[in-house]
């Protein structure tokens, strides 16, 4: 059971409108890194969780993501204030068409919305439920969630680099603060979790699990924690020159005698026969070579 609260959970002064500022704010609302694809990726792994305590966090998270959906949402609607009466009353028209085409996605979000905030990103593309990239494994959930609260706070620094505005980037650096007091809760329920790394519940290949194959030779070859010392084991030399599993590299499946008689029927029906040059249509449109 939800109930709305009418306050928003950060107060939002904008100091005067701007359709062309309101449109970049689009991706903290519709975007692939804003708030409604954070609230609906936690919210679908509270629904499955079956630690009640990782539940109670992701659906406190879940449901905060929600009220900074409000809160950017409320900061597109101020910015595109003006444009809403001036839309809806079809005054000065040469200056209203000035004001939304002066860039980014500002004419979409007057045209189709109104001035509201559609739930889209700054490019115009709209929202997708394939932001939502839930997979039912805490250890695996966890670290993507790590990894969204930290792209959402880059996409906040970048809004609050180009935002003129003062009362907008200080909502905006609460909005960010926020991402990171996330990401150090989801980093601790991982931590939390004995045994989380691999993710899920076999184990790697030992053989396999510590290797590290240089497959990109020539000059800038480089060297570090991620590829020595420890246990790492370094296969130089452009990686491996054959199968490391010690066979031919090849791919095989075992058929039925049936199949196989099949099989080498239809392969022999469409066998190239290289030893002739046909003429193609190709061949026959193509105009002479002019020296």
């Amino acid at each position: 059971m939800f109930a709305h609260n009418k306050r928003l959970m950060y107060t939002v002064r904008v100091s005067e409108p701007n359709p062309k500022l309101g449109s970049l704010m689009l991706e903290q609302f519709g975007g692939p890194q804003g708030e409604l694809a954070a609230a609906m990726r936690y919210f679908s792994q509270a629904i499955g969780e079956t630690d009640p305590k990782r539940k109670d966090m992701l659906f406190d998270i879940a449901t905060e993501e929600m009220s900074h959906l409000e809160v950017i949402g409320n900061i597109i609607v101020m910015l595109n204030k003006n444009v809403k009466g001036e839309m809806a009353e079809g005054v000065q028209e040469a200056e209203l068409l000035r004001t939304i085409t002066e860039g980014g996605e500002s004419h979409v979000t007057s045209l189709l919305f109104g001035g509201g905030a559609g739930l889209m990103n700054s490019g115009g593309a709209m929202w997708s439920g394939g932001y939502v990239d839930t997979i039912g494994e805490p250890t695996a959930d966890l670290r993507s969630n790590i990894a969204a609260e930290a792209r959402a706070k880059i996409i906040y620094e970048r809004l609050m680099n180009v935002t003129p505005d003062a009362g907008v980037k200080d909502a905006l650096g609460f909005l960010m603060t926020r991402e990171i007091a996330h990401q150090k809760s989801f980093e601790k329920a991982l931590y939390s979790i004995d045994g989380n790394f691999p993710p899920g519940k076999r184990p790697g290949n030992p053989k396999f699990e510590s290797k590290y194959y240089n497959m990109s030779e020539g000059e800038g070859d480089a060297r570090g924690p991620w590829n020595e010392g420890g246990a790492w084991e370094y296969v130089d030399g452009g990686g491996p020159k054959a199968a490391v599993d010690g066979g031919d590299g090849s791919a095989s499946v075992k058929l039925s005698a049936q199949s196989e008689k099949l099989f080498a029927a239809a392969s022999r029906r469409t066998m190239s026969n290289t030893s002739v040059d046909p003429k193609t249509g190709a061949d026959l449109g193509s105009r002479p070579a002019r020296s």
